[in-house]
C-alpha cells in the first residue's frame, strides 16, 4: 500500500510539473499533495505533539501563498486541521482520490477564464490556488487570489458524512450529493468574479448584489445553469423570496438566515438564498441593457462603498416591490421600542443614587435571550458599575433588569442597541439611557 501511495504521488507530481509546461502557471495545486504527505505522517501516531510538527513542517511551512491566504481569511488554526483530520478519517478517505486530480482542471479552468475574458476584457490577473482547508469553505478570495478549499469543492456522491455531527451530517450530505466537483470550473469562474470587483459591504442588500453579480456573470461567461440551488429556488418562489427579503434585508444579526449556512436556518428550507436575490437583480439589469458587454462592465465594477451608485442600480433593476427607502420606513415601523424606565424618566437629572437596578420596558415582548447593553457616547466613565450576573427579563419577556450601583451626583449613560431582537429577528430600536444622579 506505502508503495502504491508513494507511486501515486509521483504521478501526480509528474502531472503537475506537466501542468505547468502546458503553460497554467496561474493555476496552483501543490498545497494538495503536501497535505496528504502531512496527513499520511500525522495519522501515523497518536503523539499530539509529532501531529502538530508534520502539520507545520510539512505542510504549512511548504505551503503556498494560497494556503497562507485561506487559513487567514477562514482563520484556520492548526488545531482546525488536526480535529478535522482526526475525527473523520472515512471522509478523508473518500476525498483523497478525487483531490489529487486538481491538476488534470488546468486546461478547463484556462478556457473558462478565456470565456470571462471574452465579456469581461477589462479582466485582471488572478492566481487560483487549490488548498486543502477544515471546512469552512469550498471557495473565496483575497485580494487577487482564488482560494479552493478542496475538501469540499472536490467531493462529489461518494463521499462520506456518516462522522460528521448530527446537525451538521444532513446539510454535508446535501452538498455532497449535488457533486459539487462537476461544477468546478464555474465555482472558480465564479471566485475568479470576485478578485475583479470592489470591496463588498456587510450588510445584506450589498452582500446579496455582490454574490449574485460573481453567479451571474460565471454563469454568462461559461455558458451553463447556475449549480447553486438557490437560483432555481427562487426563480419558482421569487414573490415569496423576494417579500421576506424585504423585510429582513434591514436587520442586522439575521445574515445566517440567507448566506453561507445550513437549509434549516430559513423557512425556505434552502441555503445561501441570498444569491438568488442578487443574481435576478443582476439578470434585470443585463436584460434590459442595450450595451450588454457594458452591463457586464457595470455589473463587476459597481462601488458597493457608494450608497447613490448601489440605490441607482437597485432602483434600475425593478426588482423590489417598493424604492428602499419607503422598505426600510416599513422595517423602521416594524420594530420594537423602549417605552419607558420603570424607576425613573430618562434624561432625569435628580435620580435617587440609592437605586440598585434599572428596569427597561419595551413595547412588545423580545425572546428573551438576545441581550445588548454598550457604553454610551461619553464612553466607560459614565457607564455605572453593574453586573451582568444580577440581569433578568421579566416573564413576559416585555422589560428588562439590569443591576446597577451609582454614586451622588454623577453623570450616567447606557446603550440598548439592536441586539435585543424578537422572536421573529426584529431588531430593537437603539434607545440611550440617560441620567444624572442628585446629592445625597
Amino acid at each position: 500500500m506505502k508503495k502504491l501511495l508513494g507511486l501515486l504521488t509521483i504521478v501526480m507530481i509528474l502531472v503537475s510539473c506537466q501542468t505547468e509546461k502546458n503553460g497554467y502557471k496561474n493555476i496552483v495545486t501543490t498545497d494538495i499533495n503536501n497535505f496528504w504527505e502531512a496527513y499520511d505522517k500525522i495519522t501515523s501516531t497518536q503523539d499530539s505533539t509529532l501531529q502538530y510538527q508534520y502539520l507545520d513542517s510539512l505542510y504549512f511551512k511548504k505551503g503556498t501563498e494560497g494556503l497562507k491566504a485561506i487559513k487567514q481569511v477562514r482563520n484556520y488554526t492548526a488545531q482546525d486541521y488536526l480535529r478535522s483530520i482526526n475525527n473523520y478519517p472515512k471522509f478523508w478517505t473518500s476525498i483523497r482520490e478525487n483531490t489529487l486530480k486538481a491538476n488534470q482542471f488546468g486546461s478547463e479552468l484556462q478556457d473558462g477564464i478565456e470565456k470571462f475574458r471574452n465579456i469581461y476584457p477589462d479582466l485582471k490577473p488572478a492566481k487560483i490556488y487549490f488548498t486543502i482547508g477544515a471546512f469552512r469553505t469550498n471557495g473565496t478570495t483575497l485580494d487577487s487570489l482564488v482560494l479552493i478549499g478542496s475538501e469540499l469543492a472536490m467531493a462529489d456522491k461518494h463521499t462520506i458524512s456518516t462522522e460528521f455531527p448530527k446537525e451538521e451530517r444532513e446539510d454535508r450530505r446535501t452538498f455532497f450529493d449535488s457533486s459539487p466537483i462537476d461544477n468546478l470550473v464555474l465555482l472558480n469562474i465564479h471566485e475568479y468574479v470576485h478578485t475583479q470587483q470592489k470591496p463588498m459591504v456587510h450588510n445584506l442588500l450589498s452582500l446579496a448584489i455582490y454574490e449574485g453579480v460573481a453567479e451571474f456573470v460565471s454563469v454568462k461567461a461559461m455558458g451553463v445553469p447556475s449549480a447553486a440551488p438557490a437560483i432555481e429556488f427562487g426563480k419558482k418562489n421569487a414573490d415569496s423570496v423576494r417579500e421576506k427579503f424585504e423585510q429582513e434585508m434591514f436587520y442586522t444579526n439575521n445574515r445566517f438566515k440567507w448566506l453561507w449556512s445550513s437549509g434549516t436556518s430559513n423557512e425556505f428550507g434552502v441555503r445561501d438564498l441570498i444569491y438568488y436575490i442578487g443574481y435576478q437583480m443582476a439578470e434585470n439589469f443585463y436584460e434590459q441593457a442595450e450595451n450588454k458587454k457594458e452591463a457586464i462592465k457595470k455589473l463587476i465594477e459597481l462601488d458597493f462603498n457608494n450608497e447613490t451608485e448601489i440605490e441607482e442600480f437597485v432602483h434600475s433593476t425593478s426588482f423590489f416591490s417598493a424604492s428602499l427607502d419607503e422598505l426600510y420606513q416599513n422595517f423602521e415601523n416594524e420594530r420594537p421600542t423602549v417605552i419607558g424606565i420603570k424607576q425613573f424618566e430618562n434624561k432625569n437629572e435628580n435620580v435617587n443614587p440609592k437605586i440598585n437596578q434599572i428596569t427597561v420596558e419595551f413595547s412588545e415582548p423580545l425572546n428573551g435571550t438576545s441581550t445588548g447593553i454598550e457604553f454610551g457616547p461619553l464612553g466607560k466613565d459614565y457607564f455605572p458599575k453593574n453586573t451582568v450576573v444580577g440581569r433578568y427579563w421579566s416573564e413576559d419577556n416585555k422589560s428588562y433588569t439590569i443591576p446597577v450601583h451609582l454614586e451622588p451626583n454623577k453623570q450616567y449613560q447606557i446603550l440598548l442597541h439592536n441586539n435585543f431582537r424578537t422572536t421573529d429577528w426584529i431588531p430593537l430600536k437603539p434607545y440611550l439611557i440617560e441620567f444624572k444622579t442628585e446629592n445625597e
